[in-house]
């Protein structure tokens, strides 16, 4: 599996040589964002290979031990328990590192929570979201950047807009679009009643200024207002939000976490240019299908996950039919099991 299939470990090893090439450059730091992009690749990439050797060497090992001997017993192979399972999730890692092929994988990405219909019950699902996001970001190593926020009026969030840097981190949130369902006994309601809340995900990679994208000043819309945030001494008194209209597409930015308007409108700007690209793509994908003659995939607003924490307790992925009985594991950030089985699928 590893040195046959997807996994070529000479083309996997002169991307590495590559990256060391670009890293030892004189100007390497001049974009520094580019470099710790370049940097984050390289590691992972030589984590990946490190581990599929070490694993080779082990099988090898103890497999020349088996041909030697001609059968097969406990008492031949010499791996415990905890070698095994150790082998099975490493072989899984980079089975998974392996799906993650696309060519825009390797990017940062911009992961938007809007709640849907439903007040305050929906606006606090969305905050539930950000809270499970925020802990998967945390235990993959990934930063997370908060552009902007939308409060709720007595609770959770309308909606957020973050920047989550780190190697393939597009690759792995790209399976998170769609729309996620909560179905609980509602802390709103005073008469304890079932209450079935919405909330949609949108997952963008970042792209950089070598993807050619024009947009014409006369296409936007710029308007700027106060930041809202925490008050008292903090809260910002000057017009340094920005939110940026694209008139042709309707599309609608909005950036208030920078100091500055300049700042709030450079990052409103790379969000709204990656938004585009977005659309260029999946463009081309419906085009292709248009002349493939296939029918349409009606993915928009379609529902790609349940967790139901009454009358059980049950997380079930609608694509995969993959599921989880702990809700709450899976709401701590443990989403790794549906994006696994989703990157599966879209492989298959």
């Amino acid at each position: 599996m590893i040195y046959g299939g997807h996994f070529d470990p000479e083309e996997k090893q002169e991307k590495l040589d590559k990256l060391d090439k670009e890293m030892k450059e004189p100007n390497f730091w001049d974009n520094r964002r580019k470099a710790e992009a370049i940097i984050d690749e390289f590691n992972t990439l030589k984590n990946t290979l490190d581990k599929a050797r070490t694993i080779k060497d082990d099988i090898e090992f103890h497999y020349g031990n088996l041909k030697n001997v001609g059968e097969i017993s406990e008492d031949i192979i010499n791996f415990s328990k905890e070698e095994f399972d150790r082998i099975g999730q490493d072989l899984e890692k980079i089975e998974i590192e392996v799906l993650l092929n696309g060519e825009y994988d390797q990017n940062d990405a911009v992961l938007e929570i809007h709640s849907g219909a439903g007040g305050t019950e929906a606006c606090d699902w969305a905050n539930m979201l950000y809270r499970m996001y925020s802990k998967w970001i945390l235990k993959k190593g990934y930063k997370e950047e908060i552009v902007d926020r939308q409060p709720g009026l007595e609770a959770g969030i309308k909606s957020m807009t973050i920047i989550v840097s780190g190697t393939n981190a597009y690759g792995y949130l790209k399976n998170e679009k769609g729309i996620h369902r909560l179905v609980r006994i509602s802390p709103f309601d005073s008469g304890a009643r079932r209450h079935t809340s919405f909330a949609s995900i949108s997952v963008t990679p970042v792209v950089d200024d070598k993807v050619n994208i024009e947009i014409n000043p006369s296409d936007l819309k710029i308007d700027v207002f106060h930041s809202s945030g925490a008050g008292g001494q903090s809260v910002n008194t000057t017009d340094s939000a920005v939110r940026i209209t694209h008139l042709p597409t309707g599309i609608v930015v909005t950036c208030q976490n920078e100091r500055s308007q300049v700042q709030n409108k450079d990052k409103a700007m790379q969000i709204l240019k990656s938004k585009l690209f977005e659309l260029e793509v999946e463009a081309k994908k419906r085009e292709i299908k248009e002349l493939k003659g296939e029918q349409k995939d009606i993915n928009f607003g379609s529902q790609i996950r349940s967790y139901i924490m009454h009358p059980y307790s049950l997380v079930k992925d609608h694509r995969t039919e993959t599921e989880e009985t702990n809700v709450n594991r899976v709401l701590d950030g443990e989403i790794d099991k549906f994006i696994n089985s989703n990157l599966r699928r879209n492989a298959i």
